[in-house]
C-alpha cells in the first residue's frame, strides 16, 4: 500500500477554485434559488456599484429598492392606464365622457400638488407621505374598480364611479409627487442619473412590452366569464392593485436621504419666488409644459378610442400595439441613457422633441389600425429619450431649497393644461374629427418646443458662458 500523499493540483486550478469559491461565499446554494434572495438582487447590486465605485452600501441598498419599485410600478401601471379607458367605453362612454374622465382626473391631480408639498413641509419626511398617498390609497382604490361591478350593474352609474375613482387615484398618487420627486432627487447622485434612470426605465419597458399584450388577453378571454361581462378588466385591475402594493412594499424599503439645511429651513411667503428668480431656466420650463402637456391631452385620450370606433380594433390588437412602442423604448433607454451623461439632457430633450410632433402628425393619415405599429416604433424610441431627459431637468431646474413647491408648482402647469386638452379634444372629436385634433396636437407640440427653446435652453446657456467669464 502506497504511503505517498495525493498529488496537489496545479497552483493555477486552486487559485481558481479558491476565488470562486471567495466570490460566491455570500450566496447560499443550497436554499431552493426561488427564495434564495440574495443570488436574484446580487446582479443588480453589483451594476449600480460599478456605476460609481465610492458610493456606499446603504446608498446601493436604496437604490436597489428604488428599481425594484419602478419595475413593479410599472406593471402594475400597464395593466391599468392603457384599459381604463376601453373600460368606460365598455359601459357605453362618449367621447364627451372619456374627455370628461381625463379632465377630472387631472383637475384632481393639479389641485393635489401643493398640498402634497406642504404635507411633505409639515410632517418633515417624504417617504411616509409617498407610502401612504400614492403607494397606499391611490392603489387600494384599483382595487375598488376591480370590485365595482359586483355592487354597480347600471351604465350611467359604472361611468360616473369609474370616473370619481379615476380621478381619486390621480389626487392621491399626485399628493405624493413632489416628496418622491424631492426624495428621488436626493437619493440618486447626479453623476450616475442618465445611466441609472436608463437602466430602470428599459426595466418599466420591459415590463410594458410584456403586460400590455397579456392584458388585452386577459381582457377578451375573461370578459363573459361565469356571465360577468366585465371580469376581464376586474381581472386585470386586480393585478395592478397586487403588482402595485410590491411596488409599495420596495419604496418602503428605501432608506430616506437626510434633508439638507436649506430643505429643513422654515418656509416664508415669497422663498419660492425668490429661489425661482435665481433659477434661470425654470419659468421656461413650467410654461413650456404647459403648452406641450395640452397639445398632448387634445389627442392622448382619443387614439385608443379611435383605433376602436374607426377600425373596430379589440383589446389584444390595442395591447399589441402598445408593446411596439414598449420594445423600442427599451433601445431608446439604453441609447439615450448613455447620450444623457455625454451629451447633456438639453441636447437629448431638444433633438427628440422636435421629433416627437412628426407622431401625432401621422396619425392623420393611417388607413388601417397595423399602420399604428410603424408609429409607434418610432414613438417609443423618441419618448424614452424625451422622458429620460425631461425628469433630469425637471430634478435640475428645480431650486433644491424649495424643490417640492417647485415641482408642485411645475406639475399644477402640466396638469392644468391636462384639464383643458381632453375637454377641447372631446368636443372636436365629436362635432369635427379625430383628424383634427391630432393636427393640433402636433402643432401645439412645435409651439411648446419653441418656447422651451427661447426661455429654457437659451436662458441657461447665457448664465453658463456668463459664469466661465
Amino acid at each position: 500500500m502506497s504511503t505517498k500523499p495525493p498529488p496537489l493540483p496545479p497552483q493555477g486550478r486552486w487559485r481558481k477554485t479558491f476565488i470562486q469559491r471567495r466570490v460566491s461565499a455570500n450566496v447560499d446554494y443550497l436554499r431552493p434559488h426561488r427564495l434564495n434572495w440574495a443570488a436574484i438582487v446580487k446582479p443588480l447590486d453589483e451594476s449600480l456599484s460599478s456605476q460609481a465605485e465610492d458610493m456606499p452600501w446603504r446608498t446601493v441598498r436604496s437604490l436597489r429598492y428604488f428599481w425594484l419599485d419602478g419595475l413593479f410600478a410599472a406593471i402594475s401601471e400597464n395593466f391599468y392606464l392603457g384599459f381604463v379607458t376601453l373600460y368606460v367605453l365598455a359601459y357605453g362612454a362618449t367621447n364627451g365622457q372619456v374627455g370628461t374622465m381625463t379632465a377630472v382626473a387631472n383637475l384632481l391631480g393639479a389641485l393635489a400638488l401643493f398640498p402634497g408639498a406642504r404635507l411633505v413641509e409639515r410632517a418633515g419626511q417624504r417617504k411616509s407621505v409617498v407610502v401612504w398617498s400614492g403607494g397606499g390609497v391611490a392603489r387600494l382604490l384599483l382595487l375598488l374598480l376591480a370590485m365595482m361591478p359586483f355592487a354597480i350593474t347600471q351604465p350611467a352609474l359604472a361611468i360616473a364611479a369609474i370616473i370619481i375613482l379615476n380621478g381619486l387615484r390621480a389626487f392621491m398618487g399626485n399628493l405624493a409627487n413632489p416628496g418622491w420627486t424631492s426624495m428621488v432627487a436626493d437619493l440618486v447622485p447626479g453623476a450616475i442619473r442618465g445611466r441609472y434612470f436608463g437602466s430602470r426605465n428599459m426595466a418599466m419597458g420591459v415590463a410594458a412590452l410584456v403586460v400590455a399584450p397579456l392584458a388585452g388577453r386577459i381582457i377578451n378571454v375573461g370578459n363573459g366569464w361565469s356571465g360577468y361581462e366585465q371580469f376581464g378588466y376586474q381581472a386585470i385591475f386586480f393585478l395592478a392593485f397586487l403588482f402595485g402594493m410590491i411596488s409599495t412594499f420596495s419604496f418602503q424599503r428605501i432608506e430616506e436621504p437626510p434633508a439638507t439645511a436649506q430643505q429643513k429651513a422654515e418656509h416664508h411667503r415669497g422663498d419660492l419666488r425668490r429661489a425661482i428668480r435665481q433659477t434661470p431656466g425654470y419659468v421656461g420650463l413650467v410654461v413650456s409644459a404647459f403648452v406641450w402637456n395640452m397639445a398632448l391631452q387634445v389627442a392622448a385620450p382619443f387614439f385608443n378610442v379611435y383605433l376602436v370606433n374607426a377600425f373596430d380594433s379589440t383589446a389584444t390588437t390595442i395591447g399589441l400595439l402598445a408593446s411596439v412602442s414598449s420594445l423600442t423604448a427599451l433601445v431608446g433607454q439604453r441609447v439615450f441613457g448613455r447620450l444623457l451623461d455625454v451629451r447633456g439632457a438639453f441636447w437629448v430633450a431638444v433633438v427628440t422633441g422636435f421629433l416627437i410632433p412628426g407622431l401625432p402628425l401621422a396619425w392623420v393619415f393611417i388607413t388601417a389600425d397595423w399602420h399604428v405599429g410603424i408609429i409607434n416604433t418610432f414613438g417609443g424610441f423618441l419618448w424614452a429619450g424625451y422622458n429620460l431627459a425631461n425628469f433630469n431637468l425637471l430634478l435640475t431646474l428645480t431650486p433644491d431649497e424649495q424643490r417640492p413647491r417647485a415641482v408642485a408648482l411645475y406639475q399644477t402647469a402640466v396638469f392644468t393644461s391636462a384639464v383643458i386638452g381632453p375637454i377641447l379634444g372631446g368636443f372636436i372629436a365629436d362635432n369635427v374629427s379625430y383628424q383634427l385634433i391630432f393636427g393640433l396636437s402636433a402643432a401645439g407640440r412645435l409651439l411648446g418646443m419653441a418656447l422651451f427653446t427661447i426661455f429654457t435652453v437659451q436662458l441657461v446657456k447665457k448664465k453658463a458662458a456668463a459664469s466661465a467669464l
